[in-house]
C-alpha cells in the first residue's frame, strides 16, 4: 500500500517537474526570442536610438563672406575667436551658474542681464554666449572648472572685424544679432554667433554674403558634456562682395573731411557711375557693435549734435542752394526761356509786388549772359530765369537729373529729398503755389532739398548726357593687373538724356569759368596742375535768416551766430575739364561758405583720384592698413594766385 502511495508520489513529483521545466523551457524560448528581436530584428532600429542618446545634432552658423574694395582690399572679414557658452537645459540653476562663472572671468551686471535675455528669447537647447573674444588666459580658468559648470562649454566661433573701422562704416555697415522681431523661426537664427547686417552693404547684401549652415556631430555623456566632436560640416562659406570703392580714395576722403565738424563727400566714376569714395564725417567704429555696443557709448553716439550715425552722403537733406543753379540753367536753355546769350541785368535785387528778393552782391553784377550767371552766381539772373520757367519745369529737369527721388544705390536708407511742384504744394498744405515760391527755388532754397548722392549725380548727368545711376556693389568682380580694366565698360547700360548737347556744352562752360576764371566763386579752390583743372560751383544754403533787428544789434556775419544756425556749404565739381570723368559733392554743415569750406575738401579729392586714376591703372602695390587713430590733414591753402576781388565769393 505503501509502496502504490510512493509511486503516486513519484509520478505527480515527475508531472510537476515536467510541467516546471515546461515553462522554464517556454520562458527561456521567449527570452531568447525577445532577445533575438531586440538585437537581430531591431538591431538597427535601437541602434539610431541609442546613437541619438549618445550623439548630438548641432547647427553651425556659416562663415560670412567678405567685403572687398574694386582691387581686393579687405573691407570686411570674419576672425576666429573664444568664447564661453551656456546650455540653458543642461545647466539647472541659471543664475547661480552665471555667478560662477563671473568669479572665472570679468562679467558684469549688463551681461547677466543680456543672457537671461537671451534664454528668454531661444529655445531651452540653443547655446547663448556669455562671454567672447575671450583671452587664453580666460579660457584655461574656464576650462579648469568645466566639471563643476553644468550647461557651460568653451567654443570657437567668429566674430565680424572691420580693418578699417569708421573710415568705411557708413557704406560697410555693421552685423549685430536679430533682433526678437527679426526671429523667424529658422533655428540658424538662433545660433549665437549668427549675425545679420544692420546697415550698409552688410545689410543690403546681407543673404549673398551669409552662406548656408554647417553641422557639428558630437559625442555627450550624461550629464550632457561634450566627450568628442565625431563629425564636422562647416556649411556653405557667404560669397564675397566688391564693392566699388577705391579704399585708398576713401581713406584719403573720409580724412580729409575730419578737418570739419561735420562733413559728407561723394566721389564717382562719371561714365560707369561706380562709386569711388563716399565719406561722412564724423563716424562710429562698426566693430564696436560685432562685440556688443555698451549703453553709454549707444547713447553718445544718439545724442551726438552732429549725428556720427547718419551716412550724411545719402541721408542729409539739405538746399542745395547755388549748386541747383546748374539745373535752372539747363531747364532755362530746353524750353528757350533763355540762350546761353541773353543778358540779365542785376541791380542787387529784384522787386516781387511789395517783397524784394536781393542778390548776394548788395552792388549787383550789372549786365550778365549765361556765363556770367553761372561764374559770379549771380542770385537775380537765376531769380529771373526761374521767374521765365515756372516751378513745375525747372522740377521736370531736376527730377531728369536724378533729384527728388532715391537714386537706387545699394545702400539702405536712403533718402529722397524734394523737388516742389505746383501740385505737390497743394496735395502737401491745400494752398496754391505763389509765384514768390519759384524765386526761391530759382536759387535752390524754399522746399528745394536734396542729398549729396544725388547732387553727384547730377553733375555725372550733366557732363555724360546719360542716365547715369549711381552703384556701390561691383557686379563684374575685382580689377585684377592681368585683367585689362576697360574705362568705358557700362556706359552704354545708361539710356541718353534727351537734352541738346549744345545747352549742355553752355553750362559746363560757365562751370568752368566758375573755378578757372579770375572773378569766379570757386577761383580760390582750382587745381593748377596741367590737365587736371576741374569746372564746378559753389553753394551756400540758409539754415537761419538774420533778421533786421539782428543786423542792427550787430548780428551781421555767420561767425556770429551759433555753430548750429550757420549756413551750409556745399561744392559739386567735375574733372579733367577737357574730358569730364570724375564727379564729386561734398557738403560742410553750417561751414558757411561752399568756395571756402567745401570747395577745398572737393579740390583735394579730385586731385587725388586723377593721380591715381583708379578707372584706368591698376595701384603699384598692396594698401597697406593705416594705424587706427585718424588723424585729420590740415586744410591746405588756397593757390597763391588771390582772387583780385575778394567780395565777388559769395558760395
Amino acid at each position: 500500500m505503501s509502496t502504490q502511495r510512493e509511486q503516486d508520489r513519484t509520478k505527480g513529483l515527475t508531472r510537476r517537474a515536467a510541467l516546471l521545466a515546461g515553462g522554464q523551457a517556454l520562458l527561456l524560448s521567449a527570452l531568447v526570442g525577445r532577445v533575438y528581436y531586440l538585437q537581430v530584428v531591431e538591431a538597427d532600429r535601437y541602434k539610431v536610438l541609442a546613437e541619438e542618446n549618445r550623439i548630438n545634432l548641432r547647427l553651425l552658423a556659416p562663415r560670412r563672406g567678405r567685403l572687398l574694395d574694386r582691387f581686393g582690399v579687405t573691407l570686411a572679414t570674419s576672425d576666429q575667436n573664444y568664447r564661453v557658452v551656456l546650455v540653458a537645459e543642461q545647466a539647472g540653476e541659471i543664475e547661480s551658474t552665471l555667478d560662477a562663472i563671473g568669479t572665472l572671468v570679468p562679467l558684469s551686471d549688463a551681461d547677466k542681464r543680456r543672457v537671461l535675455r537671451d534664454i528668454h528669447r531661444k529655445h531651452s537647447f540653443v547655446p547663448v554666449i556669455v562671454r567672447e573674444n575671450m583671452s587664453w588666459e580666460e579660457v584655461s580658468r574656464i576650462e579648469v572648472n568645466v566639471n563643476d559648470l553644468p550647461g557651460v562649454n568653451i567654443e570657437v566661433g567668429s566674430s565680424r572685424f572691420y580693418p578699417f573701422g569708421e573710415r568705411v562704416t557708413h557704406v560697410v555697415g555693421y552685423v549685430a544679432p536679430p533682433s526678437e522681431k527679426e526671429l523667424t523661426g529658422d533655428p540658424i537664427m538662433e545660433l549665437p554667433d549668427f549675425r545679420i547686417g544692420k546697415s550698409g552693404v552688410e545689410k543690403s547684401e546681407d543673404l549673398e554674403l551669409r552662406g548656408k549652415a554647417g553641422a557639428s556631430q558630437i559625442e555627450v555623456n550624461a550629464l550632457g558634456r561634450v566627450v568628442r566632436e565625431i563629425n564636422r560640416d562647416e556649411g556653405v562659406v557667404g560669397q564675397d562682395v566688391v564693392l566699388t570703392l577705391d579704399m585708398w580714395l576713401q581713406d584719403f576722403t573720409q580724412r580729409r573731411l575730419t578737418a570739419e565738424e561735420s562733413a559728407s563727400c561723394v566721389l564717382m566714376d562719371a561714365v560707369t557711375g561706380d562709386i569711388l569714395a563716399m565719406g561722412s564725417s564724423p563716424g562710429y567704429d562698426g566693430n564696436a557693435f560685432t562685440h556688443g555696443l555698451p549703453a553709454k557709448l549707444w547713447q553718445g553716439l544718439n545724442e551726438d549734435p552732429h549725428g556720427p550715425l547718419n551716412n550724411k552722403a545719402i541721408q542729409g537733406i539739405y538746399p542745395p542752394g547755388s549748386t541747383f543753379k546748374p539745373c535752372v540753367a539747363l531747364a532755362g536753355l530746353e524750353s528757350g526761356a533763355i540762350t546761353a546769350d541773353t543778358r540779365i541785368s542785376c541791380s542787387g535785387k529784384i522787386t516781387v509786388g511789395t517783397t524784394e528778393f536781393h542778390c548776394w552782391r548788395k552792388q549787383g553784377h550789372g549786365s550778365l549772359d549765361l556765363r556770367g550767371g553761372l561764374k559770379n552766381s549771380c542770385d537775380v539772373f537765376f531769380y529771373e530765369v526761374a521767374r521765365r520757367l515756372g516751378v513745375d519745369k525747372i522740377a521736370a529737369m531736376a527730377h531728369l537729373l536724378g533729384m527728388g527721388k532715391q537714386t537706387g544705390v545699394e545702400i539702405p536708407s536712403e533718402r529722397s529729398g524734394l523737388i516742389p511742384t505746383r501740385a505737390w504744394k497743394l496735395a502737401t498744405y491745400g494752398v496754391p503755389w505763389q509765384n514768390g515760391e519759384t524765386y526761391s527755388v530759382g536759387i535752390g532754397q524754399g522746399y528745394v532739398n536734396t542729398t549729396p548722392l544725388q547732387l553727384a549725380t547730377m553733375v555725372a548727368r550733366l557732363v555724360t548726357r546719360r542716365a547715369v545711376q549711381p552703384r556701390i556693389i561691383r557686379r563684374s568682380g575685382l580689377i585684377l593687373p592681368d585683367k585689362p580694366f576697360d574705362p568705358d565698360a557700362g556706359a552704354s547700360e545708361f539710356s541718353m538724356l534727351e537734352v541738346d548737347p549744345k545747352n549742355l556744352a553752355a553750362v559746363l562752360n560757365g562751370m568752368d569759368a566758375v573755378i578757372n576764371e579770375i572773378g569766379g566763386t570757386g577761383y580760390a579752390t582750382r587745381i593748377t596742375e596741367a590737365g587736371m583743372q576741374m569746372g564746378g560751383k559753389t553753394g551756400s544754403a540758409q539754415v537761419r535768416h538774420i533778421s533786421e533787428a539782428e543786423r542792427q544789434h550787430g548780428l551781421r556775419k555767420q561767425e556770429d551766430i551759433p555753430w548750429k544756425d550757420r549756413d551750409h556749404a556745399l561744392f559739386i565739381a567735375f574733372a579733367p575739364v577737357g574730358n569730364p570723368r570724375y564727379v564729386a559733392a561734398a557738403v560742410v554743415e553750417h561751414g558757411k561758405h561752399g568756395a571756402s569750406s567745401a570747395g577745398p575738401i572737393v579740390r583735394d579729392v579730385l586731385h587725388e583720384c586723377q593721380k591715381r586714376d583708379p578707372a584706368r591703372q591698376f595701384p603699384p602695390g598692396p594698401l597697406i592698413v593705416p594705424d587706427s587713430a585718424v588723424v585729420a590733414l590740415d586744410r591746405p591753402a588756397p593757390p597763391s594766385t588771390p582772387d583780385p576781388d575778394p567780395e565777388s565769393v559769395s558760395d
